[in-house]
């Protein structure tokens, strides 16, 4: 039996059916207007005959869409055939299974017929590029980030003015002691500094194909984020390292006070340089609250040995955080800080005015935008920076190792 011939008989059980069910339901709605309801077996029949009429509904739509998508697939595969000799079409498999004639008799409602084709029956030549969809990766390979740190030692502020009015405090000269009655009392004497911090604006763009990221959004998220990660990265070099010049943020590097060891520790090591500077910043009234440094300096502090070989720091195995003389250490991929430390009281010391916070703008009305189907994507923050107090950082080079 050929396929075409499998559907014929099951469209004629269907229309056997659908006849019957026709003529049941007739009688049924006289008996409800006689009787004012129907019978239990008069029910019954009625819905087992509409179970069946709606199976072999089922099955002449699967059975007509499987015909469809065969003709289609494999209409070059007689000359195919003809070549492999033994190799039988899918259709003409799936006609030559012994379970399909007792299915297309015996239809039941929820019943399922599963053939199996071989592949070699599926082949095909000349095969367009692009018919078949390249296996696809999940998500985007995106470039590794640095992990940003700095804003979230200072403290944080806001501002709705485009500049900022501040008093520094830049000295202090303690002249309290014991006096006796009747004289004199000292004078001591701390001296101010005003400063004006005007609002500085950080900002980059992008420009991207307006169909592209209205058909991937995953792709537009993507944009979103390396935006905003880019203005990050920007800001992270401002604060730290911006020179105050024409637009740019006065950072905490250059405002720092130089690293000016108490005194001298015998084989003295970049571990005893960190404890003098916090020695330095505690004399200096301001006791430090964290260290910055260069991952690679850090991975030297942290596999530094006794004389016995046995790690200073503790156990390689342990999952404590970096702490060093109970302070957490920071590390940082900044190039500037190789050979280099940063020791203070960040959260006392500076203090970061947020004027505008990040945010992503698209807009289709830049240039030649329009024309293009582009659009142009802004991301930008306004922010300023005020270091209240120079001598509670402290910034200088690791003591060199003798060999």
């Amino acid at each position: 039996m050929t396929p075409e011939e499998l559907l014929k008989q099951v469209q004629a059980s269907l229309a056997t059916a659908s006849a019957n069910f026709d003529k049941k339901a007739d009688e049924a709605i006289k008996e409800a207007k006689n009787a004012g309801s129907l019978s239990s077996d008069t029910k019954a029949a009625v819905d087992k005959m509409a179970t069946e009429v709606n199976t072999l509904r089922t099955a002449q739509n699967a059975m007509q869409v499987q015909l469809g998508e065969a003709e289609q697939a494999f209409a070059a595969l007689p000359s195919l055939s003809a070549q492999r000799g033994a190799v039988r079409s899918a259709g003409q498999e799936v006609v030559a299974f012994e379970g399909l004639k007792a299915f297309a008799q015996h239809i039941q409602a929820g019943q399922r017929l599963n053939i199996p084709v071989p592949r070699a029956a599926l082949l095909s030549t000349d095969v367009p590029a692009g018919i078949v969809e390249p296996h696809r990766l999940p998500g985007i390979d995106a470039q590794p980030k640095q992990r940003l740190f700095i804003r979230d030692l200072i403290a944080p502020g806001r501002t709705t003015s485009p500049a900022i009015f501040w008093v520094q405090m830049t000295g202090f000269t303690n002249a309290a002691r014991v006096v006796a009655e009747g004289t004199a009392k000292p004078y001591s004497n701390i001296a101010f500094n005003s400063k004006i911090t005007a609002v500085a604006t950080i900002a980059h763009m992008f420009k991207a194909s307006k169909q592209i990221l209205d058909d991937f959004a995953q792709l537009h998220s993507t944009i979103d984020v390396e935006s905003r990660f880019g203005l990050k990265y920007a800001e992270e070099q401002e604060i730290l390292f911006g020179d105050g010049t024409g637009v740019h943020l006065h950072g905490i590097v250059p405002q720092a006070t130089d690293f000016d060891a108490a005194f001298d520790v015998a084989a003295q090591t970049p571990i005893d340089d960190l404890r003098l500077a916090m020695l330095q910043a505690q004399l200096a009234r301001v006791p430090a609250t964290g260290h910055v440094l260069h991952y690679i300096d850090w991975a030297k502090v942290e596999t530094t040995k006794d004389s016995l070989g046995r790690y200073i720091l503790g156990n390689p195995l342990g999952l404590a955080g970096p702490l060093l003389w109970g302070l957490p250490v920071v590390p940082t991929e900044a190039a500037a800080f190789a050979g280099k430390f940063l020791t203070g009281s960040f959260a006392y010391g500076a203090q970061v005015f947020d004027r505008e916070d990040a945010n992503v703008v698209i807009s289709t009305e830049n240039a030649d935008d329009f024309e293009k189907n582009l659009i142009s994507i802004r991301c930008e923050e306004r922010l300023a920076m005020v270091v209240k107090r120079p001598e509670a950082f402290i910034y200088g080079s690791f003591t060199p190792q003798i060999p």
